[in-house]
Formats: C-alpha cells, sequence, structure tokens
C-alpha cells in the first residue's frame, strides 16, 4: 500500500467539522439572523429544516449515483459546495437567497459523509481502518463542541459575517488537503444497487428508521432554538449564550464516550433508556427555564446527554443494515437529517402559537414516541424470533 499523508485522514476530519459548523452553526446566531432579515424565530429556523429536509430527501439516492465515481472528485466537489455556500451567507441582503444557498450544500453534506468515512478506511491498512473512521467521525462532534459556539461568538463579537466566513475558511482549508495530498481514487468493485437497495426490504430496518426520526426529531426540536430559548426565557445575553453553546459541546464529546461505553455493554437498555433519559432532562429545562444558575446545570447535562443521539441512532439503525454498511451510513445521515427537518419545524409551530417557553413540549412529545416506537419493535421482532425458535 502506499503511504499516505498522516494529515489526510485530520483533513477529512475537517471536512467533516465544516460541514456540520454550516449546517448546525445557523443555530448558534438565529438572533442575529432575525435582526439582519426582519423575519421571525420561526422563519429563520427554516434555515436549519430546509438544509435537513434537502439532505434527508437526496441523502440515499445521491449516494448510491455516485457510488461509481472517483472518489477524490465527489470530496472536492462537495466541499466546495460549502465554501461557495458560506461566502453567500456572508454577503448577501436576501433571506431568501440564504434559503436557496441552504438547499446546495445539503446536497452535498451525505456523500461527503459516507465517502470520507469509506475513504479513510481504504487510506490505511485494514488493522487501522476503525481509527481512521473514528477520526473523521470526531469531526461531527468537535464540530458542535467548537463549529457551533465559534461562529456564535463571532456573530456576537464581530460580525455576523465574520461568523460565516469562519465556515467558509475551514471547508477551503479542507478543500486544498483534499486536492493535494489525497490521491486519486477510481471505484475498483462496485456494489449494485440492487444488493444495496435490498436491505430497504427487511421491516425491521423501517422500524429502527422511524426510532431516528422520533429521536433527532425530539433532540432539534428544542436544540434549533436554543440561543433563542436562552436568550428569551433565561435572559441570557450574547456571551453567555456563546459560552453555553461551548460549554454544550465540549461536554457532548465527554457524552459520547459514555453512551458509547453503555453500548458495548448493552446496546437494547442503553438505547431503551435514551429518550427517557431526554424526558427528564426536558422537564428539568422547562421547571427551571427562568432561573439563570440552575439552567447553566441543565446545559452540562443536556448536552452529555444530547451527545448519545447521535451515536445510538447510528448503531441503532446500521445494526439492520449491515449487507450494505455504506447505503445503511447514508440512510441514518438521512432519516437523522428527516428527524431534524420535523423537529425544527414543529419547534417553530409551538414558538408561533403557543410560546417560547412551550417549546419544550414538542421535545417532549417526540421523545415519547421515539421510547414507544422502541418497545413495538423490540416486543414484535423479539416475539417473532421467540416463535421461530420453538417451531
Amino acid at each position: 500500500m502506499k503511504k499516505v499523508n498522516p494529515l489526510l485522514i485530520i483533513i477529512l476530519a475537517l471536512g467533516v467539522f465544516g460541514i456540520i459548523t454550516t449546517e448546525m452553526g445557523i443555530i448558534g446566531v438565529l438572533p442575529q439572523v432575525t435582526q439582519k432579515f426582519n423575519v421571525s424565530a420561526a422563519q429563520a429556523g427554516w434555515l436549519v429544516s430546509i438544509f435537513s429536509l434537502v439532505v434527508a430527501i437526496s441523502g440515499p439516492f445521491l449516494t448510491l449515483l455516485v457510488s461509481g465515481m472517483n472518489r477524490k472528485v465527489i470530496l472536492l466537489t462537495a466541499v466546495f459546495s460549502f465554501v461557495i455556500s458560506n461566502i453567500v451567507y456572508a454577503y448577501t441582503t436576501h433571506f431568501e437567497v440564504m434559503l436557496i444557498f441552504r438547499v446546495l450544500p445539503a446536497i452535498f453534506h451525505p456523500v461527503f459523509f459516507s465517502v470520507a468515512l469509506v475513504t479513510a478506511s481504504h487510506l490505511v491498512p485494514p488493522e487501522k481502518s476503525s481509527k481512521a473512521v473514528t477520526k473523521v467521525f470526531a469531526g461531527i462532534t468537535v464540530g458542535f463542541a467548537f463549529g457551533v459556539p465559534l461562529t456564535s461568538y463571532l456573530a456576537e463579537k464581530i460580525s455576523l459575517e465574520a461568523a460565516f466566513l469562519f465556515g467558509a475558511v475551514v471547508s477551503m482549508i479542507a478543500f486544498v488537503g483534499i486536492l493535494v495530498w489525497l490521491p486519486s481514487l477510481p471505484v475498483q468493485e462496485k456494489m449494485s444497487y440492487g444488493k444495496q437497495l435490498g436491505i430497504l426490504r427487511k421491516p425491521q430496518l423501517w422500524f429502527n428508521i422511524v426510532t431516528v426520526i422520533f429521536i433527532f426529531a425530539a433532540m432539534f426540536s428544542v436544540y434549533s432554538y436554543f440561543a433563542e430559548y436562552l436568550g428569551e426565557v433565561t435572559l441570557m445575553n450574547g456571551s453567555w449564550i456563546s459560552m453555553m453553546l461551548m460549554v454544550f459541546g465540549i461536554v457532548m464529546i465527554f457524552g459520547n464516550f459514555l453512551f458509547g461505553g453503555l453500548l458495548h455493554k448493552n446496546l437494547t437498555k442503553t438505547v431503551i433508556m435514551f429518550p427517557l433519559l431526554y424526558m427528564v432532562i426536558y422537564v428539568f429545562t422547562y421547571a427551571l427555564g427562568a432561573s439563570f444558575l440552575p439552567m447553566v446545570v441543565v446545559v452540562l447535562i443536556w448536552g452529555a446527554v444530547h451527545s448519545g443521539g447521535l451515536i445510538i441512532s447510528q448503531t441503532w439503525l446500521t445494526t439492520e443494515a449491515k449487507e450494505a454498511p455504506e447505503f445503511g451510513n447514508s440512510l441514518f445521515v438521512s432519516f437523522s437529517n428527516l428527524g431534524i427537518t420535523i423537529g425544527a419545524t414543529m419547534g417553530g409551530w409551538f414558538i408561533s402559537h403557543l410560546g417560547i417557553h412551550q417549546l419544550i413540549w414538542s421535545g417532549l412529545m417526540f421523545a415519547l414516541l421515539a421510547f414507544l416506537s422502541m418497545i413495538i419493535k423490540i416486543k414484535m421482532f423479539n416475539s417473532n424470533a421467540a416463535e421461530a425458535s420453538v417451531r
């Protein structure tokens, strides 16, 4: 195997970091966006939900279509779309234009993510592939930990333009690194469309997909308006909100390892426990939302639990997609983003009709639905397995 530059894995992780910063960084600057474009919080929330909706619709299909293309070309095209879009965000004066350019990078989001993970595993010897994939996947958590709060901080201390240009610079560095260091990677053996699509015939997979949608809707129906909630209910200023976003993200890193360990010990119990934990967090958020110091503590615990949703959902879905892992991963990206779309849209509805404090009830509702879908799936298919073994 030809030796590759060790920095290349970091560059791929940086590309993922840029994706998360572009997708989720908007959450930390929604107050500034509403002021700049003179739109409501619910309208600004469409910048979150439209991105996720496009990812949900385009993800699996586009991943299938490009599965035979040179991976270097795919990665360069995808990451460059994030550069262009962030520049447009920085300088446009029209909200509609910003919405349109949320669509462009969203199309390439699942493609870059899926291809980057596969590429990382192929750049190193087989025994090191899992570590390489883990490093690239870490770009997601680091994006939440630093990309989102840094975007918020730059918007608060410098300008909204500077916040978006930060995302453009990060993606541009990833683009140059991939261009210079990544060798040409034509696909040697393409899996047939039929074999990849075959996993969709499994009813167990669809139950897991529904659970993933509800989990992400539960998480992001409230988190999408994190800055708005802390600003209007807890009465935190911009600096405190930026700090809370940073704390939330850093705690996510530790929560990721915690839930990873719990999954390794008992997958089913950990998955069932997650929505129940989230319901407890939301009850405390609702009860203590107007209390400054207690909310600081709640945010710490919230961040640790929130990170579990990412790894739990990905593990839960891919356990039923082992025959086509790359396509299964694209399904996770797609349907998790559908959950974000549904959650952010429902959260916006609660804000518009019931007020920002009542937003928490949307999260509680989806967490309960996630719990119920898990229980139904486990009961149904465990019973079927037991009956089959008796026969």
